[in-house]
C-alpha cells in the first residue's frame, strides 16, 4: 500500500486520494485553496480521522498563501475564518479540531513574531504533522501487533488502515503487521454502511497486502463471531472521551455488544490526538448526521423509494466498559480508562 498516498504536497499545492472512487479508479483531487480541502473533507473524498487532520493542517497553510495584509486585526479574522470553515467540515473527529486549532496559534504566533515567512512557516508546521502521523502509525501497529496470539481470526469494521492515515494505519495497521508476524489466520471484514467503506477501502488495502480476508454484511457480524470462531474485533476511532467512550463509525457499539457476549477482545486503536480529554464522556460527543442520499443510492442508483425517509448518523458511541484495551502509539491502556495525562 506504500505506492498510493492518502495525499501529498507537490508545487504548492496538496493532492488528496479520491477516496470515493476507490478500489476502481485511483486519482487525486489537485485542491488550490482551503476551500477545496474543506470540500474534499466534507464529502469524504478524504476520510480517516488520521487523515482529516493532516489535510486540514495543508489546508490551513494553503488558505495563508499569497496573504498580503500586514493589519493585526484582518489577519486574526482571516486566520479565524479559515478554521472555522474546516472544523465545520466533520464535527465528530477531534483529530480535525486539534490539528486546526494548533496550526491557528502557531500561525498567530508567527505573525506576532513580525515573522513575513507565514505561510512557508505554517506549511513546515503542516509537514511535521504530516511526519508526526507517519511516525506515531509505525508506533501503534507494532504496539498492537504484540496483543494478538497466533492463528487469529479477527473481525474489522469500515476502514481504518493507511488510507485513513498517512502510513500503514490504526486498526488495520495493527492487523496487517501482526500478519506480517505470522499471526493472523483470517479477516472478516464488515462492509460497513452507508458509504461501503470497508467493502470498497479495507477489503482492497488487505487484499493488497495479502492478507486472508472475507467480506460479510454488517448484520453477519453476530453469526460469524458465533460460528467462525472471531477472536477479536478491532477497530479505530473518530474521538475518544476522557472516561474512554469511543466515538467510531456507525456500527461499532453493536459489535462491542457481540463482542462481549461472546468473551472475546474489543480493541480501539487511535493516536493520542484522538482523545479528547475535554469531554468527561461519549454523551458530549457531537455525532455527525448525514445526507439522506448516501443511503438510498448507491453508485447514483435509488436502491429505495425516492420519498423514504432516512435516519442517517455517521457515528455511534461504545461505552468504555465495553472495550477491553484502547492502543495508542504512547502506551495500551485498559479500563477504567483515566486520560487526565497520557
Amino acid at each position: 500500500m506504500s505506492e498510493i498516498k492518502t495525499l501529498f504536497w507537490k508545487d504548492n499545492f496538496l493532492y488528496i486520494l479520491d477516496q470515493k472512487k476507490l478500489p476502481f479508479k485511483i486519482s487525486y483531487v489537485k485542491c488550490k485553496t482551503y476551500i477545496d480541502v474543506a470540500r474534499c473533507i466534507k464529502n469524504m473524498v478524504i476520510r480517516g480521522a488520521p487523515a482529516i487532520g493532516v489535510s486540514s493542517g495543508y489546508g490551513f497553510a494553503l488558505g495563508l498563501k499569497n496573504l498580503s495584509t500586514k493589519n493585526y486585526n484582518d489577519f486574526i479574522c482571516r486566520v479565524n475564518k479559515i478554521a472555522k470553515n474546516l472544523v465545520s467540515t466533520r464535527p465528530t473527529a477531534v483529530n480535525l479540531f486539534w490539528a486546526v486549532e494548533r496550526i491557528r496559534k502557531y500561525a498567530i504566533d508567527i505573525y506576532n513574531e513580525k515573522d513575513n515567512n507565514i505561510f512557508e512557516k505554517v506549511l513546515l508546521e503542516a509537514k511535521k504533522i504530516h511526519n508526526e502521523d507517519i511516525v506515531c502509525n509505525t508506533k501503534i501497529s507494532k504496539t498492537g501487533a504484540k496483543l494478538i496470539k497466533r492463528d487469529a481470526t479477527i473481525l474489522t469494521h469500515c476502514n481504518a488502515g493507511s488510507l485513513a492515515t498517512s502510513s500503514v494505519g490504526t486498526a488495520l495497521g495493527v492487523i496487517i503487521e501482526a500478519y506480517n508476524q505470522g499471526k493472523v489466520k483470517k479477516v472478516f471484514v464488515d462492509e460497513t454502511r452507508p458509504y461501503l467503506q470497508g467493502a470498497r477501502l479495507t477489503m482492497f488495502e488487505l487484499m493488497k497486502s495479502g492478507v486472508p480476508c472475507e467480506l460479510i454484511t454488517d448484520n453477519m457480524a453476530g453469526f460469524v463471531i458465533k460460528n467462525r470462531n472471531v477472536d477479536y474485533v478491532i477497530v479505530g476511532a473518530d474521538r475518544i472521551a476522557r472516561n474512554g467512550d469511543t466515538a467510531n463509525k456507525i456500527g461499532t457499539y453493536s459489535l462491542s455488544i457481540l463482542a462481549k457476549y461472546h468473551k472475546i477482545k474489543f480493541f480501539v486503536v487511535a493516536p493520542t490526538s484522538t482523545i479528547d480529554t475535554s469531554i468527561e464522556d461519549g454523551t458530549k460527543i457531537p455525532i455527525e448526521e448525514r445526507s439522506e442520499e448516501e443511503v438510498k443510492y448507491i453508485n447514483k442508483k435509488l436502491i429505495t423509494l425516492k420519498g423514504a425517509q432516512v435516519y442517517n448518523p455517521a457515528f455511534d458511541i461504545t461505552e468504555a466498559k465495553n472495550i477491553s484495551a484502547i492502543i495508542t502509539e504512547k502506551k495500551v491502556f485498559t479500563y477504567p480508562y483515566k486520560f487526565l495525562c497520557f
